[in-house]
């Protein structure tokens, strides 16, 4: 028997099939990326070797772009692996926002569906998406459970001061705290601590998880104890076309002073600020460090660096020191330039990086003697994902 993972994203959809074990064993691993722009299909096999390589006819971004992302996906694993496809038993899902009642992975019904489209103004930008894969998925699968894990979930338990904000009580027992986002890869980072550095993963450790969306997470002892993020996936860090961390009274002078609609001011927070706002040019880190890129785009780089930074050491205060710093997502995993930008002035924290292991790209980029160790640990949400709906399908069975 086989499993299917779907992350549908704002912009990509990441999907892998998996043999449905305890651990369950990765077959294949693909990605549909760019949806609103030029849409590619890459598949992988378990070892890393590319499969299948191809444009894919743009279908615009929203529910229209994720469906024709999901049918070239299937339609590229039913050509890799058939007979595994034929045997697809559950598919596990990773939906972006759980709120206060989904704190553990979960089966999903009709029921389960409904109450999660309510918190769809809290995530606005990915809460669609995530339950379109489901819908979609149940139509591909009807007889497979669907799964759903919760980026908000490996946050949860945390105490009242850690997530409550300075407004009337009444508020927090309304829904109006921090969340936390970015759960699942940070649960597949403290899991791969404990398997590969137990001695750190018992520790405190800050996690960045650096890409088109972004945060940051104190990890102490293998548990949230913080994040960047809160009641929305909107704050904290600059993240590609997301603002990060703002002063309330931004927005009341844009609705009170300038007149602009909310959902204006949603469109503007979410989808034309952060690097594309302040570079003019993009939110793909890669364009924006091009040699030509123009002097908006350095800036643009530089304060994405330094709120990284101001985030980071505001997690190592709350854990009371920092024993062990890790990059991860895209840009965390792959910019060696972003990466030494972060950790050039976090030295007081006994941060200090191995220039050469940086720019190679190596597992561990901290210079010899450091007192804080420095990792990069690649994201495999996942695979977190698989080992859910695995398990949920044995006890349904059991």
């Amino acid at each position: 028997m086989t499993l299917i993972t779907l992350n549908a994203g704002s912009s990509s959809l990441k999907f892998a099939l998996f043999e449905a074990r305890r651990p369950p064993r990765l077959v294949l691993r693909g990605e549909v990326s760019r949806l609103d722009e030029a849409p590619e299909l890459l598949l992988r096999a378990a070892d890393g070797r590319e499969l299948a390589r191809g444009a894919l006819a743009p279908a615009g971004a929203g529910a229209g772009g994720q469906a024709a992302a999901l049918g070239a996906a299937l339609e590229a694993l039913r050509r890799a692996a058939p007979e595994a496809m034929a045997q697809v038993r559950a598919v596990g899902h990773r939906i972006v926002h759980g709120g206060r009642d989904f704190a553990a992975p979960a089966l999903l019904d009709e029921a389960a569906v409904r109450a999660l489209e309510a918190l769809i103004p809290f995530a606005p930008l990915h809460q669609p998406h995530n339950l379109a894969a489901v819908r979609a998925a149940r139509a591909a699968f009807p007889e497979a459970a669907q799964v759903g894990c919760f980026d908000t979930a490996f946050h949860r338990g945390r105490p009242f001061v850690a997530e409550t904000y300075a407004l009337p009580r009444e508020w927090h027992a309304r829904g109006v705290l921090r969340y936390g986002f970015h759960g699942l890869n940070y649960e597949h980072i403290a899991r791969t601590l404990a398997r590969e550095a137990p001695e750190l993963a018992r520790g405190r450790v800050v996690a960045a998880h650096l890409g088109a969306g972004a945060s940051a997470c104190a990890i102490r002892g293998g548990r949230s104890v913080a994040s960047s993020m809160g009641f929305t996936a909107l704050d904290g860090l600059v993240m590609a076309t997301r603002c990060g961390q703002l002063d309330p009274g931004v927005v009341l002078h844009m609705i009170g002073a300038e007149g602009m609609s909310v959902d204006e001011v949603e469109a503007l927070l979410y989808k034309r600020s952060g690097l594309l706002g302040l570079s003019g040019l993009s939110g793909d880190m890669r364009r924006l460090l091009a040699p030509d890129a123009p002097a908006q785009a350095r800036e643009a780089v530089a304060h994405f660096a330094l709120r990284a930074r101001r985030e980071i050491a505001a997690l190592a205060a709350e854990m009371g020191g920092i024993d062990a710093l890790v990059f991860t997502g895209g840009v965390g995993e792959r910019s060696a330039p972003v990466r030494a930008m972060i950790c050039e002035d976090l030295a007081f924290l006994g941060v200090a990086l191995d220039k050469e292991a940086n720019a190679a790209g190596a597992a561990r980029i901290g210079a010899p003697g450091a007192r804080v160790q420095t990792l990069v640990i690649h994201a495999d949400e996942e695979s977190v994902i698989a080992d859910a709906a695995a398990r949920l399908c044995a006890m349904a069975k059991g």
